[in-house]
């Protein structure tokens, strides 16, 4: 039995580019699609930013996503990567961020969670919320998660990938999911110090 020859994949040529090109201008779903697209950036992040409390000098990727903001509060300072979600609770859950917090990309905080055993569909259920805090000068890596109730220490890190379920304390490091301290920051510079 002989190897089957390799696939390669098909090119296209510059014309067939330009017309791929003109086909999709003229394309009436294309720009269905782009009010989609529109709509959605408008309600997930321009009006809930307006929202929002922040302190001074807060830098907010522009793809940020934003859920009930008047309950959410930021210190000066607050640095927000790309796709970060904040999910404030649908009537009492407070974000409560401090100063000097640096969010990582792909970051989901969140003050409310469904239940699971009240019935049928699950998006029916009730939820239960519970404040966020995060204090100062915190650095919440790369596609962490944070659940309803925490409570995160001053200088605190919590690793990329983290599930964090319960409090950390001040300077620590939590890693894990769910998360779980697995080390300690020496101490905090103070501002305007060397590094």
């Amino acid at each position: 039995m002989q190897p089957e020859a390799p696939a390669h994949k098909s090119r296209l040529s510059g014309p067939a580019r330009a017309l791929r090109l003109l086909g999709s201008m003229f394309d009436p779903r294309a720009w269905a699609h782009m009010l989609k697209i529109v709509n959605y950036y408008n309600y997930s992040h321009v009006q809930p930013r307006r929202r929002l409390t922040l302190g001074p000098g807060a830098k907010i990727s522009p793809n940020a996503v934003f859920s009930n903001p008047e309950r959410i509060t930021a210190g000066r300072n607050l640095s927000l990567g790309a796709r970060c979600t904040l999910w404030a609770g649908p009537s009492r859950g407070r974000l409560v961020i401090g100063d000097d917090v640096l969010f990582g990309p792909d970051i989901m905080v969140t003050a409310a969670n469904y239940r699971f055993n009240d019935g049928r569909p699950v998006t029916a259920q009730a939820m239960d919320e519970a404040d966020v805090v995060i204090h100062d000068e915190v650095w919440i890596a790369t596609g962490a998660v944070i659940l309803p109730g925490v409570t995160i220490g001053d200088g605190a890190i919590i690793g990329a990938g983290a599930i964090v379920i319960r409090d950390v304390p001040a300077l620590a490091f939590a890693a894990g999911a769910p998360a779980r301290v697995v080390g300690e920051r020496r101490s905090t510079p103070e501002a305007g110090d060397a590094p």
